[in-house]
Formats: structure tokens, C-alpha cells, sequence
């Protein structure tokens, strides 16, 4: 099933450091509408998914979001990688750094650690669909959030990568929502 390729999906190559703009960023990585939530919530909910062409596309954005997990770390440690003790200080890490050193841990800017309760899985393709929809506008907002603080291009050119992705998974979401649950009775308790 798995067919990983050692390679992110778009480039990251930051040169300076910067840990106080890696603490707005770390919200994309478990923030409540990051990267780890989205993929959590697309894996899960494609085993409930009564429609195929529906529950494949669950898997394949569900990877992908993974993947999208895996640049914000990259980002995040190349912005932190190798922070002196004054400049941990300085920059505000120094909270962060107490508990985690420079090691990349999932929670959001204001510091609240991921928590499964950030993505929800119901069981009904409409109801999942729709929960997609808003996760990834919600994303997409995080994104133009990050992108008003950011203007390091080194920075900001991953960043506007993966919000692009989140505007062509919305769609795809739309679409699937639209065709594929509107062809017959979306759930097995209609009366």
C-alpha cells in the first residue's frame, strides 16, 4: 500500500534560523486545524465511508496531509536547528525548549498540545464531507494567517505550496460530496 518516497513534496531550504516565527508555524503541525489533525481524520474516516471512488479519496488526501506534516516539521526544525541557549532565550522558545529541547512536538502556537478531540469522525458521509469542507478552509485560514506574519520568501514559498493544496482539497471534498452522496440514500437508517 505504501510507497514512500524520500523526498518532500515541495522543497523546504530555509538558511537562517528563526524559532520566533517556528512557534506560529508549529500550529500547522498540532494546531487544531494542522496537518496531524487533517490526516488523522481523513484515515479515520474512510473505513466508514460507504462509497469507494469517496473512501479512496479519504486515503489518498489523508497521506497527502501527511505528507503536508512533514514539511511543517521540516520547516520547524530548520528554523530552530542548532539555537544557542541565548538565543532560545531571547526569541521567547524558552518555554518550548524546557520541555522538549529543540525536538519537534505536536501542539498549537498558543502552546496547547494536540488532542484527538481537534477532529471528528461521525459515520455519515454527509456529515464527515462537510467536517472536511471546514477543516480545510479552516486550514487554509491558518495558512493566510502564517503568510501575513511570514515574509521570508524561504518560508513563505512552502507555506503558499501548502495552502494551494488546501483549496484543491476542498474542491475535491465539494465534488465528492456533491457526486458521489448524492446518488442514493446516504445512510443505511432512512426511514
Amino acid at each position: 500500500m505504501w510507497n514512500y518516497e524520500k523526498r518532500l513534496q515541495y522543497p523546504v531550504n530555509i538558511t537562517q534560523t528563526n524559532p520566533q516565527i517556528a512557534q506560529v508555524i508549529i500550529s500547522q503541525f498540532g494546531g487544531p486545524d494542522g496537518e496531524l489533525a487533517a490526516s488523522m481524520r481523513y484515515l479515520s474516516q474512510r473505513y466508514t465511508m460507504p462509497y469507494r471512488e469517496v473512501a479512496g479519496l479519504l486515503t489518498d488526501i489523508g497521506t497527502e496531509e501527511l505528507a503536508h506534516m512533514e514539511m511543517i516539521c521540516a520547516i520547524i526544525y530548520q528554523l530552530t536547528k542548532d539555537l544557542s541557549p541565548e538565543e532560545i532565550k531571547s526569541s521567547g522558545f524558552d518555554k518550548y525548549y524546557v520541555d522538549h529541547t529543540l525536538a519537534l512536538w505536536p501542539q498549537a502556537a498558543g502552546g496547547i498540545p494536540f488532542n484527538a478531540c481537534e477532529f471528528q469522525s461521525k459515520g455519515d458521509p454527509i456529515t464527515d464531507l462537510t467536517e472536511d469542507l471546514a477543516a480545510e478552509q479552516k486550514a487554509r485560514s491558518t495558512y493566510d494567517n502564517i503568510l501575513r506574519l511570514v515574509k521570508d520568501p524561504e518560508v513563505a514559498d512552502p507555506i503558499r505550496f501548502l495552502r494551494a493544496r488546501e483549496i484543491v482539497h476542498f474542491q475535491r471534498f465539494g465534488e465528492a460530496n456533491r457526486e458521489d452522496c448524492s446518488k442514493s440514500k446516504h445512510t443505511k437508517y432512512n426511514h
